[in-house]
């Protein structure tokens, strides 16, 4: 039976089962031939490369793990965001992104009022009236859905919330290609990353009537709802997804503010 069937076989016992195996085994250690059997095998000398064989395949087998769950520009996003972070106006905007935990998924909002007013992806919250969101200092709070747009892949949340972090939203969103940006988000298993950007234009998709806008940026899952921020630390998009591009490979995809400023005027209308 290989590590794996055992593994297995040790994940079906319930709690008795197992009570039961530690018993038994307890008892045969102290009886006379298991204090025998423990004796003789300690007397046995533990062969030098058998160890250091061991210790190298574990090694591998670590780093083998770690190389699929995080990709090697997923480890540089880490120094990045701690380099980032460093700076005072950047650990400030942190503390307004939020964590948004819906069943069995995680996204990433970020407030826009002092009273507890988010900003999501649609997509995020789909199908649902109501989610959890945390606060970096603030905790967490219960968010209802309270507007939803999906053409433009946006939705609005509310908390019961009292001079909460919260980041402006920019009233001149004019963009220029090469224009660098930072945006901060929840990917993969992590919270609160910022990380930094470059504008690249615009790009029409499908099923959409307005273009959006793309950057070259280290955007992963999880990211859905990340603030894009320009050099004032005012918020000019939101990003909701990547596009493997023709000319520019991988990039990451924002919603311009200036669409949620339309979507809220037709619908207050």
């Amino acid at each position: 039976m290989n590590s794996k069937e055992k593994q297995q076989e040790l994940e079906v016992l319930d709690d008795e089962e197992l009570q039961a195996l530690v018993l038994e085994a307890q008892r045969e250690a102290l009886s006379p031939e298991g204090r025998e059997k423990m004796e003789n095998k300690s007397r046995r000398p533990f062969p030098k490369w058998l160890f250091w064989l061991i210790a190298i395949v574990m090694v591998v087998n670590t780093f083998v793990v770690l190389f699929e769950v995080y990709s090697i520009p997923a480890i540089e996003f880490v120094k990045t965001s701690a380099r980032l972070s460093a700076q005072d106006d950047i650990a400030s905007y942190k503390k307004s992104v939020v964590v948004v935990n819906t069943d069995g998924s995680k996204g990433t909002g970020f407030a826009v009022s002092s009273e507890g007013t988010i900003l999501t992806n649609y997509h995020v919250i789909e199908g649902n009236n109501s989610v959890t969101v945390s606060f970096p200092e603030d905790g967490r709070f219960t968010a209802k859905v309270v507007e939803t747009y999906p053409s433009i892949d946006l939705a609005v949340l509310e908390v019961n919330g009292l001079d909460l972090p919260s980041l402006q939203l920019a009233e001149d969103t004019h963009m220029t290609a090469d224009d660098p940006v930072i945006f901060i988000g929840n990917p993969l298993r992590f919270s609160g990353i910022a990380n930094e950007g470059t504008i690249l234009g615009e790009i029409q998709l499908k099923d959409w009537e307005e273009p959006v806008r793309m950057m070259e940026a280290p955007v992963y899952r999880g990211n859905s709802g990340s603030p894009v921020l320009n050099s004032e630390g005012q918020v000019i998009g939101v990003v909701f997804a990547t596009l493997d591009h023709e000319e520019h490979g991988r990039v990451g995809l924002f919603v311009p503010i200036d669409l949620f400023y339309e979507q809220q005027y037709s619908y207050k209308r």
